[in-house]
């Protein structure tokens, strides 16, 4: 099986196998500008040469009861990160004013844990339509599990997305998390979805997944058909379980994991997310030839590329910022 066979494939919205996923991520290193120039003709059809930029602010940190290996703000995590409640609403509406004017298209809040209880909705329902009325930008939440009143009840308010990622294939995912369950997640999707929200449904590359199950991930994310598809790229941080347990990316393996993305999902926004920075280093421009949204500013618990430094990039690399909402 062919690359080009593949792209028309993608072209076409077909639903690739098993075997051509992995394809792609066996692609010889040297030929990795043929596997760019191909993915980049199935994001052009989509998305042009546009360029989503989205920032991200932690609203509530820590505190989480779940036991995921990868994360510094888990129950078990014995990371040195800064633990706090749900941000007032004037911080909120502070940090999605200045996403608006940095050129964000998208703001999104993320909120450790995963459950919540009603009150907490109650207060984050407020900040959100306090956003709204003062920012106007498409807005997000990264959040746990929602019941349905809670998600109608955010959607009501002004929520325009929610983000809950699968982080991994199915058959892994006891590997990262044991305190919930990969099928707990589809479901919550599903959920977020009958309310009328957008879904942004990811995973993160080298958890030890292998490439098979990176691989399946991107199949089983076809599936579900989300509006935007994050790839995130682990880095081990001292104090989680899996310090020490990742895989050593290399910047080309990640640029073909993207393309992966693309292939698999060729309508869907694909965003070159957490580690994007630490993993493909100087050849983070090349991303922009498969994915149309980065994140800039930072992360969770780690520091980012400059909102500046992602514009000039995204300038230089001949493509454009799409701005929403920006005066």
């Amino acid at each position: 099986m062919s690359i080009e066979t593949i792209t028309e494939k993608s072209l076409r919205g077909d639903e690739l196998t098993k075997q051509e996923c992995m394809e792609v991520l066996d692609y010889p290193d040297e030929g990795i500008l043929e596997i760019l120039d191909a993915a980049y003709r199935v994001r052009k059809k989509y998305f042009g040469n546009r360029v989503q930029v989205q920032m991200l602010l932690n609203a509530k940190s820590g505190m989480c009861s779940e036991n995921c290996g990868y994360c510094t703000q888990s129950g078990v995590s014995e990371a040195d990160i800064k633990e706090f409640p749900l941000r007032p609403a004037a911080e909120l509406v502070a940090g999605a004013v200045s996403a608006k004017k940095s050129g964000a298209s998208r703001f999104c809040m993320a909120l450790s844990g995963i459950r919540y209880d009603d009150g907490l909705i109650e207060k984050l329902a407020e900040s959100i339509r306090a956003v709204k009325k003062e920012a106007d930008i498409s807005l997000c939440c990264s959040m746990g599990f929602l019941k349905p009143a809670q998600a109608d009840k955010l959607k009501k308010a002004g929520l325009d997305r929610i983000n809950h990622n699968l982080n991994t294939e199915k058959n892994f995912y006891a590997n990262i998390c044991t305190t919930h369950t990969w099928d707990e997640r589809v479901q919550n999707i599903k959920t977020c979805r009958e309310a009328g929200l957008e879904i942004c449904s990811g995973g993160i590359i080298g958890l030890g997944e292998g490439k098979q199950g990176a691989a399946e991930l991107f199949m089983e994310l076809k599936k579900l058909r989300p509006d935007s598809i994050p790839v995130n790229f682990y880095i081990p941080v001292r104090g989680t379980p899996l310090e020490k347990k990742g895989e050593k990316l290399t910047p080309h393996y990640c640029l073909k994991a993207l393309c992966l993305a693309r292939f698999s999902n060729p309508d869907s926004d694909i965003r070159a997310a957490g580690g994007r920075e630490y993993h493909l280093r100087s050849m983070q421009g090349l991303a922009l030839y498969a994915v149309n949204s980065i994140f800039v500013s930072g992360y969770l618990t780690t520091g980012g590329q400059p909102a500046g430094e992602g514009f000039q990039m995204i300038k230089d690399m001949g493509f454009e910022a799409e701005i929403e909402g920006v005066e």
